[in-house]
């Protein structure tokens, strides 16, 4: 059996109000994430099929608020204490003081984040 810890993570990464932890076992992605101020990072999705995450997340929102919007203008709103699923095919929105833990496919992931990392770049700002 992998665990995973925050503090032992493999991975940091670090952006304006943005902090977070990421380790690897069974071809999952868990990803400790801490959100200091308000985000909406649907910019950084632009080049994705609809310009949205088409990554799967499982996770559970440990303080503060999540809002997942989805393509058929549907969203779910999950608050502190409550697990989830977010399909393909999302934006997320955190609110300042949110803290999660979520689960990804990796491959799935690392194709996401390619985008995002790109989006970044071109906006002049890096994780």
């Amino acid at each position: 059996m992998a665990k995973i810890g925050k503090a032992a993570a493999a991975q940091h990464e670090e952006a304006p109000g943005f902090e977070g932890h990421y380790g690897e076992a069974g071809g999952y992605t868990i990803g400790f994430e801490s959100y200091s101020e308000d985000q909406d990072p649907a910019p950084l999705f632009k080049g994705l099929p609809n310009d949205r995450c088409q990554c799967p997340h499982w996770g559970v929102v440990l303080k503060g608020r999540l809002i997942y919007r989805y393509g058929d203008g549907s969203q779910d709103v999950i608050e502190a204490g409550e697990a989830y699923y977010a399909p393909p095919d999302h934006t997320p929105v955190f609110t300042a003081g949110t803290e999660v833990v979520e689960f990804s496919p990796s491959a799935d992931l690392a194709t996401t984040m390619q985008v995002v990392m790109e989006n970044l770049e071109a906006m002049g700002t890096s994780m």
